[in-house]
């Protein structure tokens, strides 16, 4: 399956109506939506499309604000959100202390205001937060991976769970290493890439050609399709695209293509 990954200000309704006839089974919204999660409008302009959160901010976003949220949409359009939490950035954060244990805890609050396991899925990159997916919710969201991640990442989830991995796409260079350059300063995407098996050297500022090339993929379509694919032979049950240039013209070159 094919989806598309986006932060949440540049999806308008119109542009979800877009991806669903193009195909796309879901689109997934960065940026911390806030526990309001304002996406009916999303929701209500499609028919079939699934929309999901990538993710929720666990230490901006109230759980049993989040919880009704979730309930609102559930009731009104049954099966099509799937609620993505996760602890953010340390770098962004200022009561950013023990991460696991703040999402056992949220974990728990929504539990108790009865958002289901199946429903809700997990930011993770980590062995422990993985594992933490896998046993409390329907899954992982990776971001800013490769396929190896992805293939190690199945290997802990088990066969059954979601697993959603994000990739980026841009047409020139210059869009693809501003954006690296800006994950290269957040410590849990770096201790990541150095797990995977890049250098310290290769992760330090601006980022060596080999970690730009790896994160966002540059080419003709057929190449690029067939590098997005490598996460589904991997393991994953869905890659989402994330255009860094030209969004809709990317998708559609996309379409039905992975």
């Amino acid at each position: 399956m094919t989806d598309v990954w986006l932060g949440q200000p540049a999806v308008t309704p119109e542009l979800a109506e877009e991806i669903e006839k193009l195909g796309y089974e879901a689109v997934w919204l960065g940026g911390s939506p806030a526990a309001e999660l304002a996406v009916d409008p999303l929701l209500a302009a499609t028919e079939r499309l699934t929309v999901g959160t990538s993710i929720v901010n666990i230490w901006t976003a109230d759980p049993k604000q989040t919880a009704e949220s979730f309930h609102r949409l559930e009731s009104a359009f049954p099966g099509r959100f799937i609620l993505g939490i996760g602890a953010g950035h340390k770098e962004a954060t200022a009561d950013y202390r023990k991460p696991y244990q703040a999402l056992v805890d949220y974990l728990d609050a929504l539990d108790e205001a009865g958002v289901p396991k199946e429903r809700r899925a997990l930011a993770a990159l980590g062995p422990r937060v993985l594992e933490l997916a896998r046993d409390r919710s329907a899954g992982a969201l990776p971001y800013l991976t490769t396929p190896e991640h992805t293939r190690t990442a199945r290997e802990i989830l088990g066969p059954d769970a979601l697993l959603v991995a994000e990739h980026k796409v841009a047409n020139s260079a210059e869009s693809a290493r501003t954006m690296v350059q800006r994950y290269l300063r957040l410590s849990n995407y770096v201790a990541n890439l150095r797990r995977l098996g890049f250098t310290d050297e290769e992760l330090a500022l601006p980022g060596s050609d080999r970690v730009v090339d790896a994160l966002v993929l540059r080419g003709d379509v057929d190449t690029v399709a067939a590098q997005l694919r490598e996460h589904l032979a991997a393991g994953a049950n869905r890659v989402a695209i994330q255009p860094l240039d030209d969004v809709v013209e990317t998708l559609r070159a996309f379409a039905g293509r992975i």
